[in-house]
């Protein structure tokens, strides 16, 4: 991209109309990281919330030295519990392995709920089995988000031996625990797992159907 429309999105990340800074951070997806992490820097304390949001989502796809530090600092210090959460979310998808140690005190330390589930969905996208224990200890969790965020990453991690703990959910009375329950069995090839998914195959929710298929399938079977 040229430096005349670098420019221009710059000037558009300082108008007065929030719209404007929106579009600016929506160009900037096309814009290389290095070029475009500096502009990003430019909205992180904008006073509008949905602003401030996507310039952190924004920071979870770039790839520079810089994206890590920022956001784990807005993780662990922002006073919004929305934005911890938008950082903690950024994070999975920045997948940097250095995320790790701050999401598991974010689950652990942070008192709200919505920072505790993007923790645990991140965990999920990082991949790392070293997630099981909080994982689990998710699903012991009383809110449902954070037992529905625990079973879909503990399939993520492919955590092998924590089966037959998220089979504990095959009945639960909430069929989108059902659903990712059913969407998480798809990354265990294993007889207990295939059984369970014929299970779900025949539940009276068409979504739960539909995902166990479609692990089945996976799995061809």
């Amino acid at each position: 991209m040229s430096n005349v429309n670098l420019t221009e999105i710059s000037n558009q990340l300082e108008s007065s109309n929030s719209k404007d800074r929106l579009l600016a951070l929506v160009l900037l997806r096309d814009v290389d990281p290095y070029d475009a992490v500096p502009l990003i820097k430019k909205v992180l304390n904008d006073e509008i919330i949905p602003v401030r949001s996507m310039a952190i989502f924004a920071l979870g796809v770039q790839e520079t030295e810089e994206c890590l530090p920022i956001l784990v600092k807005l993780l662990e210090t922002d006073p919004d519990y929305g934005i911890r959460a938008d950082a903690a979310g950024a994070l999975g998808y920045l997948k940097d392995i250095r995320g790790f140690e701050p999401l598991i005190r974010a689950f652990y330390e942070d008192t709200q709920w919505l920072v505790r589930f993007s923790s645990i969905v991140s965990l999920g996208n990082l991949g790392d089995i070293r997630a099981k224990e909080v994982l689990l200890k998710a699903l012991e969790s009383e809110e449902i988000v954070l037992q529905q965020a625990a079973i879909s990453a503990l399939g993520e991690i492919k955590a092998e031996d924590c089966v037959n703990d998220i089979l504990a959910f095959a009945q639960s009375e909430d069929w989108l625990i059902r659903q990712r329950l059913a969407e998480s069995l798809g990354n265990f090839n294993q007889p207990k797992s295939i059984s369970a998914l014929r299970f779900l195959a025949k539940d009276s929710h068409p979504q739960v159907k539909e995902a166990a298929n479609l692990s089945l399938q996976k799995l061809s079977y």
